[in-house]
């Protein structure tokens, strides 16, 4: 590399070469750190941390109005996340659909899309707010528990990270494609993660195939049926792996023709699109591909999902059913690739690892939440202090302070004369006269000595790493039981590979 002057000022010549490397490195990794990749702590790209935190600031909480989603997205682009408007009304609609995500973490009103892949109506005319769930992941934001960086335009601060008292990164999972890299992290159970986070705080050793005792499998939001577990337990030892689902189909017979038989499917793989699926299935039958099939229509309403495909008569259901598991994404495969950041470095994670990881953060927000709430009630134990030597002397304090010329005189009166500090001579100096009621003394007295064990309970709390691992229990256990529900995603021991025989008619004796 060389430089020369000009007229232009110095000019610096370099290989053509290096300086693509360079650049393109420093490209790839911004877009890895800061766009495509989740963080392993709260499982959260930058722009649905920065969403979900932008929420809270402009008060879109639960129980509280909703609020137009275009003015979330100008927040954000205003404030945290200077890229396409688009980019950060697709996050937002991702996050409120109960199709894509295990919890959706905000509650949208209005056209957030649909199973069938239509596209949510324009950010003019949604609206929305946070869930519950989300809730839990900004839970302690304003304690201190976490690092805060400035914004792009250094005029603000933002989170780092979430506390995300909710294992976020399992229950939720991620996808997303960087520079030569991809994730995919499929969704699972809350109660089953929760209960596999506290196993193996009971128990470091644990593998992660002792872990799958407590999370078998993904649990996807549109349910179907997963056929085996070793896929799943592929990428959770390794942290890639293929697994099978397959849609869950019942056959009846039609109510107004006993002789002929349908098809009922009720839940799909993930990420299939109901529409498309349907449209596969009737140019299949036209293409006479799979025969024995009269009619595919779509009966699905808000009371839930139901494609019908009525048979012709003295055909045979079952192979009928398993031709179209073999030609139609009614069985399909999630390629699960766990890539996740760490320490922001991208790895490929397992199952142990990434509640490892989580319990770690999780061990940090506690320890900085404890900090904080100890620094506060040492503080507030601090003026309490100040006012019980005023009670305690009553007279001599009143006496001091209608002898004084001015406020200044009087805060350096009390300070001297009752070896006070500042924040405690000010204190009592704007201690309200009602303050001096035997009653209100007696609550003073009761908030000193409930703060001392309040400061004790803390300081224990803070020297023991045990105790510290048990509020992290006894808080995901609390997590679990108000949000967590039933698994929607079945798991079946059955070979998902269909023999010739299964495929085709055979006579039936």
């Amino acid at each position: 590399m060389t430089s020369s002057k000009s007229e232009f000022g110095f000019i610096k010549v370099t290989s053509i070469v290096d300086e693509m490397r360079s650049s393109y490195l420093d490209y790839a990794m911004s877009v890895i750190v800061s766009r495509a990749l989740p963080d392993v702590r709260d499982g959260l790209k930058p722009v649905q941390r920065r969403i979900l935190y932008a929420m809270q600031d402009l008060g879109m909480r639960p129980g509280t109005g909703y609020k137009k989603s275009a003015r979330l997205v100008g927040e954000v682009l205003g404030k945290w996340h200077p890229h396409g408007d688009l980019a950060v009304y697709e996050a937002m609609v991702r996050l409120a659909q109960d199709f894509t995500v295990r919890m959706p973490l905000v509650d949208g009103q209005g056209n957030f899309g649909s199973i069938d892949n239509d596209p949510p109506a324009a950010m003019r005319y949604t609206e929305a707010r946070l869930t519950r769930v989300a809730e839990v992941m900004l839970a302690n934001l304003d304690q201190e528990t976490v690092d805060w960086s400035p914004n792009f335009d250094d005029t603000l601060r933002e989170p780092v990270v979430l506390p995300a008292r909710l294992p976020n990164l399992l229950v939720n999972g991620a996808s997303g494609i960087a520079v030569g890299m991809a994730t995919n992290i499929p969704p699972h159970n809350l109660r089953e993660v929760c209960n596999a986070v506290n196993a193996l705080i009971d128990n470091p050793e644990a593998t992660s195939e002792d872990l799958m005792k407590y999370v078998r499998a993904p649990d996807f939001p549109t349910g179907g049926t997963i056929m085996g577990t070793s896929g799943a337990r592929e990428a959770y030892t390794t942290g890639k792996g293929q697994i099978v689902v397959r849609a869950v189909a019942e056959v009846e017979e039609m109510p107004r023709n006993v002789n002929r038989m349908q098809i009922v499917v009720t839940e799909l793989p993930y990420q299939v699109n109901k529409a498309g699926l349907v449209e596969k299935i009737a140019t299949l039958v036209k293409n006479r591909k799979i025969e024995g099939v009269s009619e595919v229509r779509d009966e699905s309403d808000r009371d839930g999902m139901r494609v019908v495909i009525e048979l012709r008569g003295g055909v045979q259901p079952q192979v009928i059913l398993n031709n179209l598991y073999k030609q139609t994404p009614l069985q399909s495969s999630f390629s699960a690739n766990m890539l996740a950041l760490i320490d922001d470095i991208p790895r490929v994670i397992t199952l142990k690892i990434a509640l490892q990881q989580y319990i770690k953060f999780r061990q940090q927000v506690v320890r900085r939440r404890s900090d904080f709430e100890l620094r506060k009630a040492e503080e507030r134990a601090h003026i309490l202090a100040g006012l019980r030597i005023a009670i305690s002397n009553l007279d001599e304090v009143i006496k001091l302070i209608r002898n004084s010329q001015d406020v200044e005189n009087a805060r350096t009166g009390l300070m001297a004369t009752f070896d006070l500090d500042q924040p405690q001579a000010q204190a009592i100096l704007d201690m309200q006269l009602r303050r001096l009621a035997a009653l209100e003394r007696e609550k003073l007295e009761q908030e000193y000595q409930q703060l001392q064990e309040t400061i004790k309970g803390l300081q224990e709390l803070l020297g023991d790493e045990g105790k510290i691992l048990d509020v992290i229990k006894d808080e995901t256990e609390e997590v679990k039981s108000k949000h967590g529900d039933k698994r929607r995603t079945s798991i079946s021991h059955d070979a998902y590979d269909l023999s010739r025989e299964e495929l085709e008619a055979h006579e039936q004796i």
